[in-house]
């Protein structure tokens, strides 16, 4: 339901893909997983090299 693909009977077959309406909704809540992620880097770098720290 998120993707809409449309296939054209050319010699080979071409396809297009686009989004749907339920697709395209889900640009602002990943835009804001993209900014926390963003804006966390720096601390879960450091948590990883934490635990990575941790099990040596």
């Amino acid at each position: 339901g998120y993707v809409h693909r449309e296939v054209f009977p050319t010699k080979p077959p071409s396809v297009e893909y686009s989004l749907t309406d339920l697709g395209r909704s889900m640009f602002a809540p990943l835009q804001m997983l993209v900014q926390w992620a963003e804006l966390n880097h720096d601390a879960v770098r450091e948590a990883r090299a934490a635990f990575d720290a941790a099990q040596t």
